[in-house]
């Protein structure tokens, strides 16, 4: 078999499988290994009087590379650059060859050199992607910032309760706001949990557009947000709840052409001299009780002491 001849099925195996990979959303590191076990086992068996055509020699790689695509992707996303490195490199080792028809164990040998060094340089990647892994999740430990909504998050909720408490604010009122999403699980049991992200998003930012800039926003959990209203009477406070509940029923959110209608339940307390954040919080929680037991789409306030908390 020519030199041009390898050359040019060489440049067509990395054409096939940039294809390949494009098309799918992850690739695996064993995915690659086994493509390339196959081509120099493939390269092995051959022998030169058995080829003939250039179109018999890409028969053979087509199906090596055909079988290893069907087992799908798993966790592995590479890029078109590593693949031309090595597309470069296989072309390198062709060149090098100053004969006209190639030795093919000498090419299979390079070949198999050429694949240890792509396998060291993804294991030597994988444990960077690890160790970066470890880092953000250690930072998002650490974080006040809830990662999907970008509003506060519960470990931010503590800290802030806590000194408001501490605090324990006499000449002007803080409200809290408990906001819970009406039927929710509805909406993830029928359009899956990317809908249902979208929509968490969707509601934090109608809560950010609508709220002063003193005002704070934590996700509670799940669907749940808790919002802060700070120097607020008692007739502003169920002004702006019955907006946030407005604006939540008029703005639909449209996913995949599918109109989703939301709703809310808000549950409204006041602190009270002598709370601490469980207190402050179960008030709330059983006013956004109420509400969902009255109907759901509204307004509850509770205003008095919980016995036993």
């Amino acid at each position: 078999m020519k030199k041009e001849e390898l050359k040019s099925l060489a440049k067509e195996m990395y054409e096939n499988l940039i294809v390949t990979i494009d098309q799918q959303d992850e690739a695996t590191v064993k995915q690659l290994i086994n493509y390339l076990y196959s081509a120099a086992e493939a390269m092995e068996n051959i022998e030169d009087d058995d080829i003939t055509t250039l179109e018999y020699a890409k028969s053979t790689f087509f199906n090596a590379y055909k079988e290893i695509a069907t087992q799908g992707i798993e966790n592995y996303k590479s890029t078109n650059g590593t693949f031309l490195e090595i597309s470069n490199a296989h072309t390198k080792v062709l060149n090098d060859c100053d004969q006209n028809q190639i030795n093919l164990p000498d090419v299979t040998d390079k070949f198999k050199k050429i694949q240890k060094h792509m396998v060291d340089e993804v294991e030597r990647a994988n444990k960077i992607i690890t160790e970066l892994s470890s880092q953000v999740k250690r930072l998002e430990t650490k974080s006040n910032i809830d990662s999907l909504t970008k509003v506060f998050n519960r470990r931010a909720l503590s800290t802030y309760l806590h000194t408001i408490c501490e605090e324990s604010p006499t000449n002007y009122k803080v409200h809290m706001l408990m906001l819970d999403l009406d039927d929710f699980k509805h909406i993830n049991d029928t359009y899956g949990h990317i809908a249902g992200d979208k929509i968490l998003i969707f509601i934090s930012n109608i809560l950010k557009q609508t709220l002063r800039e003193g005002d704070k926003i934590f996700r509670y959990g799940g669907e749940e947000f808790i919002i802060i209203l700070n120097r607020t009477d008692d007739a502003f406070c169920v002004k702006i709840a019955e907006r946030i509940l407005e604006l939540i029923r008029a703005n639909n959110l449209i996913y995949k052409g599918q109109t989703l209608n939301i709703t809310a339940s808000i549950g409204s307390t006041v602190f009270l001299k002598g709370d601490d954040p469980d207190s402050f919080i179960a008030r709330a929680d059983k006013a956004l009780y109420a509400a969902k037991e009255n109907g759901k789409d509204q307004m509850h306030t509770e205003s008095g002491k919980i016995d036993g908390v």
